[in-house]
């Protein structure tokens, strides 16, 4: 069975609710899901996964929080495979800062789909959003997989 990693950061919640979204929609294509929330509990070995999401809110000015920055460095090597979430708030910073941790992330991880960027809380229209790219998520795994054989 494929098998997901959702490591995640959450301060007001709205990360913690898409982290679950993304779950639920993984786990109605079948997959193998273990949800994390980073800086809490022990670490997953990523290498035990096929695939890891990496989702985390954006702080002061653009910032990627230091609980993030600390996993990313506690997993100590870049996984294949790795897609990102983001929530922000536009208010602080503007559409250049919007859910940059996100973006600086999925840059890092060079990852193949570009980052989901969620205002606030996924709630409404946005939940949507939420299940079409985690869906999106799912078909370039399997894309990649069919392409191994």
């Amino acid at each position: 069975m494929v098998s997901f990693l959702i490591a995640y950061a959450s301060w007001s919640g709205n990360t913690e609710e898409v982290a679950q979204i993304v779950e639920e929609a993984l786990l109605s294509e079948g997959m193998d899901v273990t949800v994390h929330r980073i800086g809490i509990g022990p670490m997953p070995n990523p290498r035990q996964f096929d695939a890891m999401i990496i989702g985390s809110f954006t702080w002061e000015k653009g910032s990627t929080p230091d609980e993030v920055k600390d996993f990313v460095a506690d997993v100590g090597y870049k996984p294949r495979n790795v897609y990102v979430f983001g929530t922000g708030d536009t208010q602080f910073g503007g559409d250049d800062l919007f859910c940059h941790a996100a973006v600086k992330l999925a840059r890092f991880y060079e990852s193949a789909i570009a980052p989901l960027k969620i205002e606030q809380s996924p709630r409404g229209t946005q939940e949507k959003k939420v299940i079409e790219w985690s869906k999106g998520v799912f078909q370039h795994w399997q894309h990649l997989h069919a392409l191994k054989y």
